[in-house]
């Protein structure tokens, strides 16, 4: 029987960013882990301190159904791990465990904790990457998410820009998360600092008004929408001034880089425990909507048809919190 420890993770990206934390505190007493995660977080992950191998396992395309996780059982069953670490309270993940004979298999109390040998309570309260540590009993804050770009990553990100810049992050899978405002805040940001545009290729198109609305101030302003890999985005987000960001991945990429944040908030709020983390970063949302939170992710269009808890963020309220971090600030 080896000694080795898997860590089993295929939510959304932010969650697996968040994850990291966990996984650094379980390598610490059990030695680097092997991570079985999604196709596109495995690259994130692959560069991780803690990790020693990465296993993709694509749930929703070449390995969905049964089929495809009988036949990633098997694979998982062969390397004879001793332990298994489940975040993620998913009936699949679980099942998985099992599935690969893993003997000890830890994860949170819940609908299918029947299936581990030891279930934990996840406390309620707190940001998620604390709570996750819970699973491998150590206290909140001791190990913060992190993400390791390589070398090659840096160079990439530094070669689109070179200059002091904060970076915006217009996207969001979850289409009420969306904040309508970017161009009119790149626009005033461009006053004193040049702005980058960051997203996936869904993005591309909000970062093309965004530099647009950059052109008439004569700073530079780069889409980097779509053009960048995971770990390059990542490495590009860790040269930004600040960031501000939809409740979506990127605002989990600015925290495992250090770096500072402007989040904002609608459908969704930062007691759910995936808001900002460091002392420093802001989080803006509009108070007292009796319809917010209308939903844990954030609904494709708002429920009630005004969005107010978007519309109501007003620029100005951006680039006060853009100036309170310090990010505007001549630096010498």
């Amino acid at each position: 029987m080896s000694s080795a420890t898997l860590v089993i993770q295929t939510a959304f990206l932010g969650d697996v960013v968040l994850t990291t934390a966990l996984l650094s505190a379980v390598a610490a007493d059990d030695g680097p882990v092997d991570v079985v995660t999604t196709p596109i977080a495995a690259p994130l992950l692959e560069t991780h301190p803690a990790v020693r191998n990465v296993i993709a396992y694509d749930k929703r395309g070449s390995d969905r159904g049964w089929t495809g996780l009988r036949k990633l059982a098997q694979r998982l069953k062969a390397e004879q791990y001793a332990r298994a670490y489940l975040p993620h309270r998913s009936l699949r993940s679980a099942a998985l465990s099992v599935l690969a004979r893993i003997p000890t298999r830890i994860g949170f109390s819940g609908r299918w904790s029947f299936l581990y040998t030891d279930a934990r309570p996840k406390p309620a309260l707190g940001h998620e990457s604390d709570r996750l540590l819970a699973l491998a009993n150590k206290p909140p804050g001791v190990y913060p998410p992190l993400l390791q770009p390589t070398a090659a990553d840096a160079q990439v990100a530094a070669a689109l820009i070179s200059e002091p810049f904060v970076a915006l992050a217009p996207g969001s899978i979850w289409g009420s998360k969306r904040w309508g405002y970017y161009p009119a805040l790149a626009a005033r940001l461009a006053e004193q600092v040049a702005v980058v545009a960051v997203g996936g290729p869904n993005d591309v198109e909000v970062g093309e008004q965004i530099v647009a609305a950059v052109r008439p101030s004569g700073r530079q302003a780069v889409n980097a929408c779509g053009k960048l890999t995971l770990r390059q985005s990542a490495a590009l987000i860790g040269r930004a001034r600040v960031l501000v960001t939809n409740d979506s991945a990127p605002l989990h990429l600015a925290t495992a880089m250090g770096t500072p944040l402007v989040a904002l908030f609608g459908p969704t709020v930062t007691e759910f425990g995936f808001g900002p983390l460091r002392a420093g970063d802001v989080a803006l949302g509009i108070d007292g909507l009796q319809c917010r939170p209308c939903s844990p992710h954030g609904p494709p269009q708002c429920p009630l048809g005004h969005h107010r808890c978007m519309h109501e963020i007003t620029v100005e309220a951006v680039i006060a919190a853009v100036e309170e971090i310090g990010a505007l600030r001549r630096r010498r």
